[in-house]
């Protein structure tokens, strides 16, 4: 088995921290799937998904030694009565694409956008964790291809 020596950040929103934490799991999952060490696996907690895009920007400002190859960023926003929930998913995958293209440093999303719980549920199931279960998972997959492709180009 070859170990994968890439280094990888993973931004973990607190909030719906039921969901987010199986999310982080399956991604965990992914890389060490992939055989990312989990030594060059690192974790930032922010306290929502509308905080993500700041600690990704800092993350992304890394050099040297300390810079990632790719970043994963795991939240959880659930649709409530108000607007709220059109302006934070918006505001935070934007950002997101933005930083990624801006950066050119890959950043997987795996932000759920969700109606209702029961769909947040249903896209962070942990038994079986994969790609079609578990969003993190998903996302720590597309992160390690998109890591490959930009190698090449």
């Amino acid at each position: 088995m070859k170990i994968n020596k890439n280094k990888i950040a993973i931004v973990v929103s607190k909030f719906n921290e039921v969901v987010t934490a199986n999310l982080l799991s399956g991604a965990i999952e992914a890389l060490k799937e992939n055989n990312v060490s989990e030594k060059n696996i690192k974790i930032y907690y922010t306290p929502g998904a509308f905080e993500i895009p700041l600690a990704l920007k800092k993350l992304c400002r890394k050099k040297g030694k300390n810079k990632f190859d790719g970043i994963i960023a795991l939240g959880c926003v659930i649709k409530g009565e108000t607007a709220h929930f059109e302006y934070i998913s918006n505001a935070v995958s934007n950002s997101i694409s933005n930083l990624s293209v801006e950066f050119e440093i890959p950043i997987a999303f795996g932000v759920l956008t969700c109606y209702t719980p029961e769909q947040a549920f249903a896209r962070s199931g942990v038994d079986p964790c994969n790609e079609d279960t578990n969003k993190g998972f998903e996302s720590g997959l597309a992160l390690m291809d998109m890591i490959k492709l930009m190698k090449t180009i």
